[in-house]
């Protein structure tokens, strides 16, 4: 069982009272261990086992509470 961090961005979280919202989402998936949330950044760290959930199942999850993400680039 491989967790990886996968780090996405959202430009959209402009509220402390959207972070419970998408953690919980994001924490419903299978594989996914941990889920945070930081809203004053946009940044949305996730450890799961990326053969149960893709990146694209994590961006789709937040999307699915409302706000867009999409994978960090550095």
């Amino acid at each position: 069982n491989t967790t990886t961090k996968t780090v996405l961005r959202s430009d959209e979280l402009s509220c402390p009272s959207c972070v419970p919202k998408i953690e919980k989402a994001l924490r419903g998936l299978p594989g996914v261990e941990k889920a945070e949330v930081r809203f004053n950044t946009g940044k949305i760290e996730v450890e799961h086992d990326p053969a149960q959930s893709s990146v694209e199942a994590l961006v789709e999850a937040v999307r699915g509470t409302g706000y867009e993400a999409q994978p960090a680039a550095f």
